[in-house]
């Protein structure tokens, strides 16, 4: 896309912006990745500072500590004023019955800010390259996505134009976010499988950044039954033998840590499902193509097996197996 082009795209979305806000104060949710921070600029420049306020919910534990970084820096980028809920032990609720990425972002990450808004318009960075922006509406019940219709190439090329410079934790090429996304089990008790995952994916991270690996994706996936947590780290590139043992040893430190492997081949993963997902096709193929792979090193396939557990309400992944038939 030509910059004039972006240019014209910018000063639509401003000028819908003015529309829809109808010139009265906002709220933008804000977790200072590409796609809020490109929404509060663009609200800044339709409605000016005064009208716009940032409102980030942060999850204690389950944040990285360079996110929390991140946002406070662009904060302070944008020149916004900011204010910042705790959403950790809302979590704990959410996600014990299995992991629930979308309810979490309908009832903590959207439905906390929302209740701060106190009427106002709450804006959110929804485009689509996400489920939210796929199935969203642009305008509906109190929220408004201005990127709803567009790709994120666009929204980095709009980020770009307008001189914003977003940070990356480094976990993800594209979709970064809470730790807690890397369990894939229920989080029946916090300070076992809650504590894995978070202190599991900072010593990653804190590893790879000693290394100096030029790691595009890093991320450490909890697996097992609930008595155990198995570590499946993912690194893209494949990581140097050196540094796979001293990511090997320093997880098996974690107390809360059984086993670490590698992955560093194509997998299957066996995973139970509640009965809302056990007769979903759709939703299984979601969960295995949309939710898991784009975090694992290597194709994933995922072997479904119906759960008896009456509380399990999505999915547990609770082993895994090398898989010699999928290719890289």
């Amino acid at each position: 896309m030509a910059m004039p082009e972006i240019d014209n795209l910018i000063r639509t979305i401003v000028d819908d912006i003015q529309t829809v806000a109808e010139g009265k104060p906002v709220v933008v949710a804000f977790s200072g990745g590409l796609d809020s921070s490109t929404v509060a600029a663009l609200a800044k420049q339709a409605l000016g500072a005064d009208c716009v306020l940032l409102v980030t919910v942060n999850m204690g534990a389950y944040n990285y500590r360079r996110g929390n970084e991140i946002v406070l820096e662009m904060a302070e980028q944008l020149g916004l004023q900011q204010k910042c809920l705790l959403g950790q032990y809302v979590q704990h609720r959410v996600q014990a019955n299995g992991p629930a990425c979308n309810r979490c972002t309908r009832e903590i990450k959207l439905g906390m800010v929302k209740a701060v808004a106190r009427g106002r318009l709450v804006l959110t960075g929804a485009n689509r390259s996400d489920t939210w922006g796929k199935l969203g509406i642009k305008v509906c019940n109190g929220y408004y996505s201005p990127l709803l219709n567009l790709e994120k190439p666009q929204v980095r090329m709009i980020a770009d134009a307008l001189g914003l410079v977003v940070p990356k934790i480094g976990e993800h090429p594209g979709r970064e976010g809470c730790k807690l996304k890397h369990l894939l089990k229920p989080l029946a008790a916090p300070e076992f499988h809650g504590q894995a995952v978070a202190a599991a994916n900072e010593v990653l991270l804190t590893l790879v950044k000693e290394a100096r690996f030029p790691a595009e994706l890093a991320n450490v996936k909890i697996i097992g039954p609930l008595s155990r947590n198995i570590a499946l780290v993912n690194l893209r590139p494949a990581p140097p033998a050196d540094l796979s043992a001293r990511i090997t040893e320093a997880l098996l430190r974690l107390s809360v840590i059984s086993e670490v492997h590698i992955v560093d081949r194509p997998l299957t993963l066996v995973a139970k499902a509640g009965p809302a997902v056990a007769g979903d096709p759709h939703a299984r193929y979601w969960l295995q193509h949309g939710r898991l792979q784009p975090d694992f090193a290597h194709p994933i396939q995922v072997e479904w097996l119906p759960s008896s557990n009456t509380r399990l309400h999505t999915f547990h992944v609770v082993d895994f197996r090398p898989d010699t038939q999928l290719r890289d």
